[in-house]
């Protein structure tokens, strides 16, 4: 039985209308279990100047009418004034209609409404320019409304799954977060979210941080004092398979080549490139440790693309598709 998916906008000033319209238009009926969260009248608008032919949809009032509603819905629940929004730029009204449209999504999933959510992109400066100034992007406000006590970002495209042990932070702060701690908490928090989407006996490989793994601390100690210890700890106490730290520019290769189910990586760059490279436009985002399933595009709002009708729709189109593989407990293989 497929299950209700909620996907919201993102901000309305950047390429989530054009993406979502081109993925409606493309999945066709498919999007019947599908609830938006954002604009109808910007959808409808963007779908006419496309030239798509969308599905047909209903606007609700309320998410209340959502269990009479059998097919596919829009929810508006932050109206914007169209004629004042300023397209291909940050914005207070953007940032604050995409967290708007990405909250109430969030109470659907918590309340039961929906089981999961599928995001188009954010911008961070026009969140902050609506006044969220806690919350840097969709994982932190996620961590705040589910009360999660451990998020993590898994990325996952053709041939390779990377799990972070942090992204939003700058790489000063990343590098002051490898501790040996964060390292075994982040790592069960992965292999236990592979074992639940269908791994029985998931592997990790440790990325390190410093060039040539450090070289036995010739080249910086983290190998050494904390990633190492956890790598020992995880292996001996928990039993679980965990192998590295391997340098960071041979072990994304290997995991590639099928040694290992996932990488972790230690800050954020370092897991979005190769990822990146590998198959940017099938790329999508999954949280980690939260009680519903959450995927993303992987890719930003792109102001500079608004309105000449090139936004590229596959990620988004993968990412409704492996949320409703992870709602099966499986995850793609691409």
């Amino acid at each position: 039985m497929i299950k209700r998916l909620a996907v919201t906008m993102g901000d309305p000033a950047g390429i989530g209308p054009e993406v979502l319209a081109k993925s409606l238009c493309a999945l066709g009926e498919a999007t019947r279990h599908l609830v938006i969260f954002g604009s109808p009248t910007l959808l409808e608008k963007t779908a006419d100047q496309l030239r798509l032919h969308c599905p047909s949809w209903t606007v609700l009032s309320t998410l209340r009418d959502l269990n009479a509603c059998e097919g596919l819905a829009i929810f508006d629940p932050s109206p914007l004034d169209l004629d004042t929004l300023i397209f291909g730029q940050a914005s207070a009204a953007g940032g604050q209609a995409s967290v708007q449209y990405f909250e109430q999504a969030v109470e659907a999933c918590l309340s039961g409404r929906v089981a999961g959510v599928v995001t188009c992109p954010i911008n961070k400066v026009a969140v902050q320019l609506a006044g969220y100034v806690g919350d840097i992007g969709h994982q932190e406000i996620l961590a705040r409304l589910t009360r999660a006590p451990l998020t993590a970002t898994l990325l996952m495209t053709t041939g390779l799954k990377v799990v972070h042990l942090s992204t939003h932070l700058s790489l000063g702060d990343a590098v002051r977060f490898v501790k040996k701690d964060t390292v075994i908490e982040k790592s069960r928090l992965a292999l236990d979210s592979l074992r639940a989407w269908g791994y029985a006996s998931p592997s990790l490989a440790m990325a390190a941080l410093n060039p040539h793994g450090g070289e036995g601390g010739l080249i910086g100690r983290e190998e050494v004092d904390e990633i190492g210890p956890a790598v020992e700890y995880l292996v001996s106490e928990c039993q679980e398979d965990v192998r590295g730290p391997f340098p960071a520019d041979t072990v994304f290769n290997r995991a590639i080549a099928g040694e290992f189910d996932a990488v972790l990586a230690l800050y954020h760059d370092q897991g979005h490139i190769p990822i990146k490279v590998k198959d940017f436009e099938r790329s999508v985002t999954a949280t980690l440790g939260i009680p519903f399933v959450r995927t993303s595009v992987d890719h930003g709002t792109a102001y500079d693309l608004v309105g000449q009708g090139i936004a590229d729709a596959t990620s988004l189109q993968e990412a409704l598709r492996v949320a409703q593989l992870m709602l099966e407990a499986r995850l793609p293989e691409f």
